[in-house]
């Protein structure tokens, strides 16, 4: 497929974060910050210890009962191949309303909440198909600062984390 073919077919999702600005909770996986739509926060607690599931991926560190519902925990940064994933006093877990559930993401720490104008958010980079950046909904820049925008509720659902009800019924 030519650039100029693959132009004429834009992303839906760097058209919304193109389109418009709004509120992002700024977290950090690694080296890199990365930001989600602040409505789909539901809260931020420190990391826990959870209830293991027997023959869940890596990713999924188990569940958690947070005030009467079960919760479960995917972390992030075992999902995106980081190397040393350590467990301290700065690992959270932000808690998720994404489709009507509640799910975790393990992170290393949250940031800041911080407003984005449209004209602050850029497409997100073409890459091969052997990247995955269909979770991806734009990059963020604040002066020097370069934020990786994700569609958290797209992510987590995603047939590979195997929370969607299509692929619990599989």
């Amino acid at each position: 497929m030519s650039a100029r073919s693959t132009e004429r077919m834009p992303n839906p999702q760097a058209q919304v974060a193109q389109g418009q600005g709004g509120e992002f909770l700024t977290f950090r996986i690694g080296s890199e910050e990365y930001g989600m739509e602040i409505l789909k926060v539901q809260e931020i607690r420190g990391y826990d210890a959870v209830t293991r599931i027997a023959n869940a991926p890596n990713f999924v560190k188990g569940v958690i009962n947070l005030r009467g519902t079960i919760v479960p925990i995917l972390d992030l940064r075992i999902k995106f191949n980081l190397d040393n994933v350590r467990y301290d006093e700065f690992t959270v877990v932000i808690v998720l309303n994404v489709a009507d559930r509640v799910v975790g993401v393990v992170v290393d720490g949250v940031s800041d909440v911080l407003t984005l104008q449209a004209d602050q958010i850029m497409a997100p980079p073409q890459f091969s198909s052997l990247l995955e950046t269909q979770h991806l909904t734009g990059m963020g820049a604040i002066g020097d600062r370069m934020l990786i925008l994700v569609d958290i509720e797209r992510l987590v659902l995603s047939a590979d984390m195997a929370l969607a009800d299509e692929a619990l019924a599989a």
